[in-house]
């Protein structure tokens, strides 16, 4: 797989994953949502493989620091993400109420994870995006204030005799 592809496909991995879990919710009334959970966390270990290789792509090339340290960081969150979802398995442990937010511990760590979630998917993005448009040269074409230039056609391969 080419980092490109590799950076790309942890967004739309994210994104299966948010409707796993919205699924899983609508799902346990109707006693489906285990399989669901067991799809979750197959994909959530996957994100954390993908994460480490994009990560190790990233570094690997000559892109600029902060993409390096969006990817890193995003690798680091998919390990936190595991770490809180293996915590959730435990839900009747987790009951001790905080007062302040008037929640169970469940649902303050269970916030927490959604909302690394959203930091993953966010940053994976960040950092796919950025990477396509170092390796396209795109940052070197300046284009006019107020312009909106339309997409550059591919160059059309030559036709072998």
């Amino acid at each position: 797989m080419k980092l490109w592809q590799g950076l790309f496909a942890m967004i739309w991995i994210a994104f299966l994953e948010f409707l796993i879990v919205m699924s899983t919710h609508v799902a346990a009334f109707g006693g489906v949502a285990d399989p669901l959970i067991y799809i979750h966390s197959a994909l959530g270990f996957a994100m954390i493989l993908l994460a480490l290789n994009n990560y190790n792509g990233v570094r690997n090339t000559t892109i600029a620091g902060r993409v390096k340290r969006t990817a890193q960081s995003t690798f680091q969150l998919s390990i936190l993400m595991a770490v809180l979802g293996v915590i959730l398995l435990f839900k009747g442990y987790l009951t001790w109420e905080i007062p302040v937010v008037n929640l169970s511990l469940f649902y303050v760590l269970l916030f927490v994870h959604v909302v690394n979630a959203f930091a993953i998917i966010t940053q994976a993005a960040a950092v796919a995006i950025a990477y396509d448009m170092w390796e396209d040269k795109e940052f070197d074409q300046v284009t006019t204030a107020g312009e909106v230039p339309p997409m550059p056609t591919p160059a059309k391969a030559a036709s072998k005799p």
